[in-house]
């Protein structure tokens, strides 16, 4: 289905000499290759052919627009092809790099997982993925190795129990991330979840919304810790309780990271809960609409909202969109408690909730069918996931707490973690990732346990975790920019000779109750790059200096924004 471009619109920016490609603007003609792909065939209709002809005919019978471009609206990509180093990522062509399986990725939208959920999500690791599953910090499920013979089984069995992998990735509304202590925190402001099943019910899937600018991000919380990572979110609706109309959300636009970051602005509107999942449509119609689709490095919200500002934006989407103006509303409380709900905590009902980690969000069949099994024993309700690669057990009945902390440690969980296993995060890396550059998930996962053990005696005299984000290339997808420790992968060059390593960002952060100042974007130090080996002994050396320099209270990031270049290297 070709998605037409809408009717002018009442109020025009003006435009400029040059097209950007806004269909509001400039019309729907296709400017670039993923322009024309997307305006021949809706990426939505490849499901049928994949069901009908690639399952049956194989790898070799796709062609390329499909397999490069319109899969993605289903959550497949192919992954790399094992033994191509990271020094010609950049110099092969995507056929060259990739291999004939692939990542399926698995939205959950902030959704409990059950018992049942989760052993079809540990059944299709186990059976069709080759024991792979990783927790993203979309709170997805990415699985690796998918033959494209098995992806309709793997619908069916998802689709059993009310998962999809519809439009987890494309030009498309991605996966939302939703509070995983919605509806039980005993502190909550609003719950978020009738919203983000009604957007889910009603969009996700929709034509209409299926031919983007670029992949757009949705986040939604009720929680006061802020644990959705708003700021980096082509649109958040953020727990908030107005003065006179109660609780509701405040509204958060055109966030993003990769090689542009980006936080996002608040427009200063209030959204009712009753009226959230039609303003959520609202905005991203605005950038179906106006979104700058030219050039594939501009096409995200971020770019629209740079030049608009936040004023602009909340005019256009109030008067052509809306048909009525949002009132006006507080903007969320700095958060006192952390957002990744690591540890034990009562919920409202007396009972409790359990966040555990993982090393680096890897999980695998195995572990997901022992989760089930603890769940299902202990008498839990579910796990959600979160946007730091971990995980939430609810329900817990308080005499079974125990329990299920000693169930959580033979299945390679914690909720009693390191300050370094709860805080650091690792993207997909070369592994699997043909973008990447260098290895990341046994990286990171070496380095935890290198710090264990040379810092323990420095982990109690820090208030908090110094989180730790592990990037493969400089696309971010870890949120490098935003850690007070992040690495960017790359090759570097050390006595003549090319090794992995990583240049370093330092200082960054999201609200958090961490930090002791706002939302910001790490430092970078010229010329500072480690290699992959000697990672674990850089980390050691600036966490030193921190512990040894830092004022009462002052968190990481502050104290690297301030410090030397010399106590940074």
């Amino acid at each position: 289905m070709t998605v037409h471009a809408p009717t002018p619109p009442r109020v025009r920016p003006s435009r400029s000499t040059r097209s950007q490609g806004q269909w509001a603007v400039d019309g729907p003609e296709a400017l670039n290759d993923n322009e024309r792909f997307k305006a021949q065939d809706n990426g939505l209709n490849v499901r049928e052919r994949i069901e009908t002809v690639y399952a049956r005919d194989g790898f070799d019978s796709i062609p390329t627009d499909d397999l490069h471009g319109r899969f993605r609206w289903w959550g497949l990509y192919t992954q790399r092809r094992p033994g191509i180093d990271g020094g010609r990522t950049a110099q092969l062509e995507p056929h060259e790099l990739e291999d004939r399986y692939f990542m399926l990725r698995v939205r959950t939208d902030g959704a409990l997982l059950g018992p049942r959920e989760l052993r079809v999500l540990g059944d299709i690791s186990t059976d069709l993925a080759r024991g792979t599953a990783d927790i993203s910090d979309r709170q997805n499920i990415q699985y690796h190795w998918v033959r494209i013979e098995d992806v309709p089984e793997i619908w069916r069995r998802l689709e059993a129990v009310g998962l999809q992998t519809t439009e987890a990735c494309g030009d498309t509304p991605r996966g939302f991330l939703g509070s995983p202590v919605a509806g039980v925190a005993a502190d909550e402001i609003i719950d978020p979840t009738p919203v983000i099943e009604e957007i889910t019910r009603r969009f996700v899937g929709d034509p209409e919304l299926a031919n983007l600018p670029r992949k757009f991000k949705s986040a939604i919380t009720g929680h006061p810790s802020l644990d959705v990572v708003h700021e980096i979110n082509d649109v958040s609706l953020v727990g908030v309780v107005h003065p006179e109309l109660g609780p509701g959300f405040d509204l958060w636009v055109g966030g993003a990271l990769s090689t542009a970051p980006r936080l996002a602005e608040r427009l200063g509107a209030f959204v009712p809960p009753e009226q959230a999942a039609e303003v959520w449509h609202g905005v991203i119609q605005v950038f179906r609409d106006y979104g700058f689709r030219r050039l594939r490095n501009k096409a995200r919200l971020k770019f629209l909202l740079a030049e608009w500002g936040a004023e602009r934006f909340r005019e256009v989407l109030e008067t052509e969109y809306l048909g009525y103006r949002l009132p006006d509303g507080p903007a969320p409380a700095v958060p006192t408690t952390s957002g990744d709900h690591v540890g034990v905590h009562a919920q409202k009902d007396g009972r409790f909730y359990v966040g555990a980690a993982p090393t680096v969000g890897r999980v695998g069949g195995s572990t997901l069918r022992g989760l089930a099994d603890l769940v299902e024993r202990v008498g839990a309700d579910g796990v959600r996931l979160t946007a730091f690669q971990k995980l939430v057990v609810l329900g817990v009945p308080a005499e079974r707490v125990e329990e299920l902390l000693a169930g959580l440690a033979p299945l390679g969980l914690t909720a009693r973690p390191s300050l370094f296993r709860r805080s650091t995060m690792a993207c997909t890396g070369i592994e699997f990732c043909k973008l990447a550059i260098v290895e990341t998930k046994e990286t990171a996962a070496r380095a935890i346990a290198t710090l264990e053990d040379r810092l323990a005696e420095v982990e109690p005299l820090l208030d908090g975790p110094i989180s730790l984000h592990v990037n493969g290339c400089p696309n971010s997808c870890a949120r490098i920019q935003t850690a007070d420790i992040g690495l960017k992968g790359q090759i570097v060059t050390v006595d003549g000779e090319q090794v992995p390593g990583f240049q370093v960002h330092l200082g960054g952060g999201l609200a958090s109750a961490d930090r002791d100042e706002e939302a910001g974007l790490g430092r970078t130090v010229r010329g500072l790059k480690v290699t992959a080996e000697d990672l674990p002994d850089y980390v050691e050396r600036v966490v030193r200096s921190y512990a040894a320099q830092r004022l009462p209270g002052e968190a990481f990031a502050t104290w690297a924004h301030r410090a030397d270049e010399e106590d940074l290297t």
